[in-house]
């Protein structure tokens, strides 16, 4: 479908509103200069972004408590998890005027396909799937190829653990076949408090965030390892989690059990839906780990390992050395980018 093309007086409205917000943007700034000139705001101090609306965030500061704070005129583009510089004000608020460099950025497509940062300063992604609905190989593969293209490290994490057979099954077969390539694994259940050590174990002293399918209990994860939030940001869907502070933006939480930090999980149901309609067929095929000792290596410079004479892959497949299921994979992921 085409872009509606706007008249010329509908374009002129949209100029005039842009012009105004940004003059508002310069008179703030101005007097937020003219502030900090006069003593007005305090000391610089770190913080941390907790979640993000328009030109305020909500900042943490170094004793965990929340402060509303405006963002300078000149600062853009600042996300949930971001590590900040601001500076206390009046009446509890406060003005954020630095960004800290980012160890990592979590981005995903806008409705244009471009695409935007949504959360910084990740440390994991956890890809959750469940005994049931059973998991299917290739969208495993397909949250891996997702997660490796943000160098962010995914860790997998297969829930509903108690409805698993005790010899595994061929879903004990398959959490080995990605254990061996180096992913962590780890089985968790909401079935009782004991179920959860695991993941909490894997969440301890780390920034998180949780992607995957829906109905394999990311929501039911979520609110026992955040049993207090829900008093705090109002009534919330139980399939979707929405509330009046998650539905458009990424919130970061704290971890407490026992009056000790966890670690820290953001959340949003923007982040959990996770797609590769962003990513290059190279992307994809640097998703896929074990590949990367034979890239480089085919006969020809363009191989697009198929049915090409001398691909590296392909032998590599041949030799056992990749697992034909794992290839298999791979190549219905390159034919649905295609599609």
């Amino acid at each position: 479908m085409s872009k509606r093309k706007l008249s010329r007086q509908q374009q002129w409205r949209v100029d005039k509103v842009q012009a105004e917000r940004a003059s508002r943007a310069e008179k703030r700034d101005v007097r937020d200069a003219e502030k900090l000139a006069a003593g007005e705001y305090g000391a610089e101090q770190p913080g941390r972004v907790m979640a993000h609306f328009g030109r305020t965030l909500e900042v943490r500061n170094a004793e965990g408590t929340p402060v509303r704070c405006h963002l300078r005129a000149n600062l853009d583009g600042m996300v949930t998890g971001d590590r900040v510089i601001w500076r206390a004000g009046q009446e509890g608020s406060g003005v954020v005027v630095a960004r800290e460099e980012r160890d990592s950025v979590l981005k995903r497509p806008d409705a244009r396909g471009q695409l935007k940062p949504v959360a910084a300063n990740i440390d994991q992604i956890l890809i959750v799937f469940a005994v049931e609905p059973a998991p299917h190989p290739n969208l495993i593969d397909r949250y891996l190829v997702a997660a490796e293209a943000t160098a962010i490290a995914p860790v997998l994490v297969l829930n509903k653990i108690d409805l698993l057979p005790d010899d595994g099954g061929e879903l004990g077969k398959l959490l080995e076949r990605y254990r061996a390539l180096g992913y962590p694994v780890v089985r968790t259940t909401t079935a009782n408090e004991e179920g959860l050590a695991p993941l909490r174990q894997q969440l301890e002293g780390r920034t998180s965030v949780f992607v995957g399918q829906s109905g394999v209990g990311k929501s039911s994860l979520i609110d026992l390892l955040l049993p207090d939030e829900s008093l705090r940001i109002g009534a919330l869907s139980e399939d979707s989690r929405k509330g009046t502070h998650t539905t458009t933006t990424a919130r970061l939480y704290t971890m407490n059990r026992d009056e000790v930090t966890d670690g820290e999980l953001i959340d949003s149901p923007g982040i959990r839906e996770f797609g590769l309609i962003h990513l290059t067929e190279q992307d994809v095929t640097d998703g896929f780990i074990e590949f990367r000792p034979f890239l480089g290596y085919c006969r020809f410079r363009d191989c697009r390992h198929r049915e090409e004479p001398g691909c590296a892959l392909l032998e590599a497949v041949e030799e056992g050395k990749i697992h034909p299921e794992r290839f298999a994979s791979y190549r219905r992921i390159l034919d649905s980018l295609d599609a």
